[in-house]
Order: C-alpha cells, then sequence, then structure tokens
C-alpha cells in the first residue's frame, strides 16, 4: 500500500494563483487543500491532517504575520510553514522567519522553486529529533540564575541587570531554551534559527554559539550552559523552566 501523500494547505487570496498551484503541485503527487483567509484556514485545519502550510504574507483582514504567529502558539507540535510574499525586503524575510516560518519565497517565482522549497522543508523537519517541543506559550523562562523574557526579548541575570541580544542571539538561546538536555546539531540550529539548510562550509552558527556564550558568561573550555557535542553539535545542559 502507497504511503498517504503530504497534504499541503495554500493560503492566498489570489484565486487564480491558488487554483494554478493547486494543480501543479496536485501533479506532484501532493494532496492540496486552500483557503483565501484565516478563518477558512483554521477551518481546513480543523477537519484535515495537514503537513505544510504556504501562507502568503499580503491577506485581507489577518495578514500571513499574524496567522504564522497564531500556528505557532496554537501547534503543540510545529506546523511547517513556507511563507510567500510579493515583497522580497530582507526585513519582511526576517520578520517572516522571526513570526516561526520555516521558510520564504518572494513573488514572482517559479513553480519549480517553489515545488523545490516545500521537498526542502519537509525534508528539514522530519531530520529533527523526535518530540522536540517549544515552550511558546511561556513568557518568562528560568535558567540557573538567568531570566529570558520572551515577550519583551531581554536576557536578566542574577543582580536583574539587562544583558542586551541581537536578533540571531535571541534566536539561538530561545532554540536551545526549547530544546533542553537534547543534541542539535548545526544543521538542525540552523534550520530551527534561521529556515535554512548550512553548506558544507558555513560556520555560522558556531560564532553565533560563542558570541552568546560570552553574552552567558559560560566559558567555552568549560561550558556549563552550552556544550559542545564533538562532531554532532551543542547541547544546552541547564533545567529550564517557565515561570511567572
Amino acid at each position: 500500500m502507497d504511503p498517504r501523500p503530504d497534504h499541503l494547505l495554500l493560503v492566498d487570496d489570489d484565486r487564480l494563483l491558488l487554483a494554478l498551484l493547486a494543480d501543479y503541485l496536485r501533479a506532484a503527487g501532493y494532496r492540496v487543500s486552500t483557503a483565501t483567509q484565516g478563518r477558512e484556514m483554521r477551518a481546513v485545519l480543523a477537519a484535515e491532517q495537514i503537513d505544510l502550510v504556504v501562507l502568503d504574507l499580503m491577506l485581507p483582514g489577518e495578514d500571513g504575520l499574524s496567522l504564522c504567529r497564531d500556528l505557532r502558539a496554537r501547534e503543540a507540535e510545529p506546523l511547517p510553514i513556507l511563507m510567500l510574499t510579493a515583497r522580497g525586503d530582507e526585513a519582511d524575510r526576517v520578520l517572516g522567519l522571526e513570526m516561526g516560518a520555516d521558510d520564504y519565497l518572494a513573488k514572482p517565482f517559479a513553480t519549480r522553486e517553489l515545488l523545490a522549497r516545500i521537498r526542502a522543508v519537509l525534508r528539514r523537519t522530519r531530520q529533527l529529533p523526535p518530540r522536540l517541543t517549544p515552550q511558546r506559550q511561556a513568557k518568562r523562562l528560568a535558567f540557573n540564575d538567568w531570566v529570558l523574557d520572551t515577550t519583551a526579548r531581554h536576557l536578566l541575570d542574577a543582580a536583574g541587570t539587562l544583558v542586551p541580544l541581537t536578533g540571531g542571539e535571541y534566536r539561538l538561546l530561545r532554540t536551545l531554551l526549547d530544546h533542553p538536555q537534547r543534541v542539535l546539531s548545526r544543521d538542525q540550529l540552523l534550520n530551527l534559527t534561521q529556515g535554512r539548510d548550512a553548506d558544507p562550509f558555513d560556520r555560522s552558527i558556531d560564532l553565533l554559539v560563542s558570541r552568546l556564550r560570552r553574552r552567558l558568561r559560560d566559558d567555552a573550555k568549560e561550558a556549563r550552559l552550552v556544550k559542545t557535542v564533538r562532531n554532532e553539535g551543542y547541547v544546552f545542559c541547564a533545567t529550564v523552566e517557565a515561570v511567572e
């Protein structure tokens, strides 16, 4: 018996584009459902088992960013999201990824590119360790003598002093706090923090880990928080608790 084909949900208010993309992706072997707004998207998600959402940024009413944020807040198991937009600005791309999108594709695009991105996102997300359940609802996460305020994106030390974080440092720390006591490879960390795969010479995660360790005053040679696992990646060793 053939395995169940992946079920995609396309969300875009351009009905002609929806029909064209749905036909193309069905021909590629996927099941496809469509929605033109947030209300329709939620109805499909309630009725169907969806494997990936292709979500347009520029929607009437609730826009794609708010829907993406809502999906990430509601989903116990993260649902892969590929965001589409007519705007190709770097700021839009970064904002979409920070809201929780797994990848980002600017319009106009070739259908073959969309298909390749869908396959890549599904492949990446299925390579993640099982049962990684982020603490996305928690507003404050405590570990050792530190507290991360996930609303204000403030890191506070034991004395209550604010330690500034760049956007990349925050995303990396949040990912590590969401998955404590688990070894995450460089590829997994890059995917979870930036929504992309690493090339063979990409050392950006190692540099980001080094910067984060300095913020946390965690000596790389005797790391207590972010430890290096030789030939595998990194593991966050402290216990993480959600606090009020």
